[in-house]
């Protein structure tokens, strides 16, 4: 018989056990759009250009949520120019850029051996790794070391983690226990709902073991990252719990005490409160990638209706409205459009510009607005499919 642990005592709300019976049916449901929208995600066409900026604006969201919520002063754009290594900082607050500098490569080496079919088996040596890898070169308390377990008693606010002497144990049960989750071989459907599940676990146990001398949110976050993509959600939308929990940070503290506070420990709250959010930010990231589509329909539309005419004036019609953007344009600021359209109307009067636009409103593809015009864009939601307004 194994002997008793002293964590079993001091943290009795580190069972190892969860029963998908215990999820309510609104959890059941987010689930369920949470796996639907992200396979929509997944088979949504989009430009290389427009996809390569949604990964890296949701990286960048993903990378200010793990952070801010650690501290981190630097604001949402900030991440993204040091994302995109625009971003300089003073020596005195280079430790932030660095920060960032080592989330961006710990979440490229995921997302690196993914797409190349590497195994991402999850053990006490990768989550160790994940941690020196966060914390290297930062700016840490005495006593911490960088992927080392820690040997001393750690507290966050009122909390305070598992016991030193059983960290490494807790660390390799977690693991185990992971692993051994999956749906019953005649359920594959469920296989979507496992993962999510077993990686917001994750995030939770490890928040309760706190097995290392700092980074135990983000090297958590980091781990919950690893299962979604693992499990086939979208790049993007593996940001975005983590998101989530910054943007509602005082209710992501509050859910978190109350599964370690009190019996029967609730951990299904938590993870309602989770996805209730991660369906929330996948409703909005559909709604940018849908804009994108229909940006890219608008355009595609623009040609078709200028196709076989090349004339100088066709031609810069058609440049006029695809770089009027969505905006009310003034009348007295059409030169200034584009640079393309500033050189299209060099040297011409201002009946040219009136010819152009009364062109461009015969067909249909402008409406005149007092004082200015707008690009008449809301043509292209003709192209959707006919439904049947609805309230709100």
């Amino acid at each position: 018989m194994s002997r008793r642990r002293r964590y079993q005592d001091t943290h009795p709300w580190i069972t190892f056990i969860f029963g998908l019976q215990s999820l309510d049916h609104t959890t059941w449901l987010l689930l369920g759009e949470a796996d639907s929208k992200c396979k929509h995600i997944a088979g949504a066409p989009l430009q290389p250009e427009v996809a390569a900026r949604l990964n890296q604006v949701y990286l960048s969201k993903g990378i200010h949520g793990t952070t801010s919520i650690e501290g981190n002063t630097l604001s949402e754009e900030q991440v993204l120019a040091r994302v995109q290594g625009d971003l300089e900082l003073p020596e005195s607050r280079e430790y932030l850029g660095r920060e960032i500098d080592n989330l961006v490569g710990a979440y490229n080496d995921i997302i690196g051996a993914v797409l190349e079919g590497r195994p991402l088996r999850l053990d006490v040596a990768r989550i160790s790794h994940f941690n020196k890898q966060i914390l290297d070169g930062l700016p840490l308390k005495e006593g911490v070391v960088p992927g080392k377990i820690r040997e001393h008693s750690v507290a966050v606010a009122n909390y305070r983690g598992a016991p030193a002497e059983d960290c490494e144990y807790l660390l390799d049960h977690l693991c185990s226990w992971l692993e051994s989750m999956q749906p019953p071989p005649d359920r594959p459907e469920l296989s979507y709902t496992f993962a999510v599940i077993k990686a917001i676990l994750a995030h939770l146990y490890l928040a309760w073991i706190h097995p290392f001398g700092d980074g135990n949110g983000r090297t958590a976050r980091l781990i919950e990252f690893q299962l979604l993509i693992q499990a086939g959600v979208p790049m993007p939308a593996a940001h975005l719990l983590s998101d989530h929990y910054n943007q509602t940070r005082t209710q992501y503290y509050v859910e978190l005490e109350k599964t370690s506070s009190k019996a029967p420990f609730p951990i299904e709250q938590f993870i309602r409160y989770a996805m209730r959010g991660f369906v929330d930010e996948l409703r909005e990231q559909i709604n940018a990638i849908r804009q994108s589509q229909m940006d890219v329909t608008w355009e595609h539309y623009i040609h078709q209706r200028f196709r076989n005419q090349e004339t100088m004036a066709k031609r810069r019609q058609r440049a006029l409205v695809l770089d009027m953007g969505k905006e009310f344009i003034p009348r007295s600021e059409i030169r200034t459009v584009s640079p393309r359209i500033a050189a299209a109307y060099a040297g011409k009067t201002d009946r040219a510009i009136s010819r152009d636009l009364n062109a461009l409103a015969k067909m249909q593809l402008v409406r005149r607005v007092r004082g200015g015009v707008i690009a008449n864009r809301t043509i292209v939601r003709a192209f959707l499919p006919v439904t049947a307004p609805t309230d709100g």
